[in-house]
Order: structure tokens, then C-alpha cells, then sequence
């Protein structure tokens, strides 16, 4: 569980789902992670202008390997 970080899901498709990563303090969405075709894995795309400390990057690190 993150001290700063809600996850929920947004969108659940076929093969991947797409998860929320909003602000505990401020109800703002802050980014969403979601299957990168590219890569072949999940990754975190941040909306404009947001900014993590390590903390914070470590939850979603830890989100995104389950």
C-alpha cells in the first residue's frame, strides 16, 4: 500500500489492463500505466507537468510488477 498513491483500474482489455495512479492528497490523476507494445511490458506514462520523488517511483515500480 502507497503512503501517496491510489491505483485503480480504468480499463480492462482482452489481454492488458490499464490502471489510475492518482494523488492521495489531491485526488489528481497523475498517470496511468498500461501495456507498452514496444517494450512488451507495462509502463508508466505521467500526465504533463507532474513530478515523483523516489518514493513515489518505487510504488509504481512495485504497482507494475504485481
Amino acid at each position: 500500500m502507497s503512503k501517496y498513491l491510489e491505483f485503480s483500474l480504468i480499463e480492462r482489455k482482452p489481454k492488458t489492463k490499464v490502471i489510475g495512479v492518482w494523488s492521495k492528497k489531491s485526488a489528481d490523476r497523475l498517470g496511468i500505466i498500461k501495456w507498452y507494445g514496444p517494450w512488451r511490458q507495462y509502463a508508466f506514462f505521467p500526465e504533463k507537468d507532474t513530478l515523483f520523488n523516489v518514493d513515489c517511483l518505487a510504488d509504481i515500480q512495485s504497482h507494475i510488477k504485481g
